[in-house]
């Protein structure tokens, strides 16, 4: 099973960006699948914990950028009105990114713990 735990884990980081980009326009959604690859560079406050990994800990709640007020920003991003306010629309992409790779995260400890 811990075959089918890695697939399914690894599988939502780089396949799960990739469906998502999809629904992006056409001529951005190289951007967008690139946006939210970088979005496991979050991963990188695991740096400031002892031990740096920990199978038996769940990420989610524990890290700075894993936690329920960084995810709550998170899903924000997914929503915010970005055309209207002329902000950049890459942050979308960001923000679905980080949801997902959160989501991952969750579902890796939740699901096979």
């Amino acid at each position: 099973m811990e075959w089918l735990r890695f697939v399914i884990h690894y599988g939502l980081h780089f396949f799960g960006p990739l469906l998502l980009a999809l629904f992006f326009r056409k001529d951005r959604r190289l951007k967008a699948y690139l946006i939210m690859l970088a979005t496991m560079l979050v991963d990188a406050d695991h740096l400031l914990a002892t031990p740096m990994f920990d199978p038996t800990r769940m990420s989610v709640g524990f890290h700075p950028l894993h936690s329920h007020y960084a995810i709550a920003v998170y899903v924000l991003m997914c929503f915010l009105p970005y055309e209207k306010w002329h902000w950049p629309w890459w942050l979308r992409a960001g923000g679905l990114g980080l949801v997902l790779h959160m989501f991952t995260d969750w579902q890796d400890y939740t699901l096979w713990m």
